[in-house]
């Protein structure tokens, strides 16, 4: 990247412009890229640990490029501000330790409409000690988006803000709340189950789920099983996250039985199905494999399979884009949807070959 017919302490360092244009371009993309892939359900590991290498690739160019790279991701987040693009703002801004651009970084993040992911991406790619500082301000702020952040950070790193959660659980606005609602689940923070258990009267929904998955972390699921159902039936954005919640708090007896009662319909079926897949009991794949041959549930019992048998992944001939394939009632169910759908027959094919190799 660098280059320099002399010493470096005899003329200032030329960059390969082009270079860095190049390794501020990937960076964005390829942590969006990783992102949605996180997003997945279930994601897949493998596939993340892919990009997260050549991620780091580039993000070392744009270390050694140093202050040069501020023209490229300056106008790169102005033509396209999107996750990928504040990821990589905000990810040099703190590698630089550079206060202002990391200002620069939270308003821009403050303008986004989800959570600002790219600038909470970059807030976990670097160590707890390298951002505290920006943290421990962010965390006592005024300001809610800040206070936010201040949350998001402890979360992603794991990190007990001490005495300060107290109040933030109880915080004024919905986001803080809920964020460290979750935090305090995952710290188990058995202190605060009280006030964890007052926000489930909250009237947001975010604030109501992340104090019944902090309930289920702290061992307290009976409290909440009916709020997460009415969540994950719902069949919004947080419809898995409540669904896995369910499952943890179990018993699981009596979450097959609510399950069974969901298949009942078709607007619940899928969240059945796809259910059945987190309880772990591979003693369902002949049962899994049926409901792959039904369109309404085929995309659900698809990811169930993935969840349970992880390894088929690799077996690329067991899916297809096309629902032709598995015959015009599934073309015309789905339309023009772009779906992943699982072949029962080379499914259970597969299964038998693999049992036999496994005796």
């Amino acid at each position: 990247m660098r280059t320099s017919s002399k010493a470096e302490g005899e003329r200032p360092v030329r960059i390969a412009t082009e270079v860095v244009r190049q390794h501020a371009e990937l960076v964005a993309f390829l942590w969006a890229q990783r992102d949605s892939w996180s997003a997945e359900d279930p994601p897949d590991a493998k596939v993340i640990a892919q990009i997260d290498e050549r991620l780091e690739t580039n993000l070392d160019g744009l270390r050694i490029a140093g202050t040069a790279t501020w023209p490229f991701l300056i106008a790169q987040h102005e033509n396209f501000p999107e996750k990928g693009e504040l990821f990589a703002f905000a990810w040099m801004a703190l590698e630089l330790a550079d206060g202002g651009k990391v200002a620069q970084a939270v308003e821009f993040g403050s303008l986004t409409a989800d959570d600002a992911k790219g600038l909470v991406g970059a807030l976990a790619w670097h160590k707890p000690a390298a951002i505290g500082p920006f943290v421990r301000e962010w965390i006592g702020s005024q300001d809610a988006f800040t206070r936010f952040l201040g949350v998001s950070s402890c979360i992603v790193h794991n990190v007990d803000p001490g005495a300060t959660l107290a109040r933030l659980v109880k915080d004024n606005d919905s986001r803080v709340r809920a964020a460290a609602l979750r935090l305090a689940g995952q710290l188990r923070r058995f202190d605060l189950g009280r006030d964890v258990q007052s926000a489930l009267e909250h009237g947001d929904e975010r604030v109501r789920l992340w104090a019944s998955w902090a309930l289920v972390e702290l061992g307290s699921g009976d409290l909440t099983r009916q709020e997460l159902r009415k969540i994950a039936t719902a069949a919004g954005p947080h419809a898995m996250v409540a669904m896995r919640a369910l499952v943890k708090a179990g018993p699981h007896k009596d979450i097959r039985a609510w399950m069974g009662g969901l298949m009942r319909t078709l607007p619940t079926a899928p969240l059945a199905v796809r259910g059945i897949g987190m309880l772990g009991d591979r003693s369902v794949l002949a049962w899994l494999i049926e409901r792959m041959r039904e369109p309404h549930v085929a995309v659900a019992a698809c990811t169930a399979f993935l969840e349970l048998y992880p390894e088929a992944r690799e077996e690329t001939k067991l899916f297809t884009v096309d629902p032709m394939e598995l015959g015009s009632a599934f073309a015309k169910h789905f339309e023009d949807d772009v779906v992943r759908l699982a072949l029962p027959d080379k499914v259970k094919t597969w299964l038998a070959q693999t049992a036999t190799t496994r005796s």
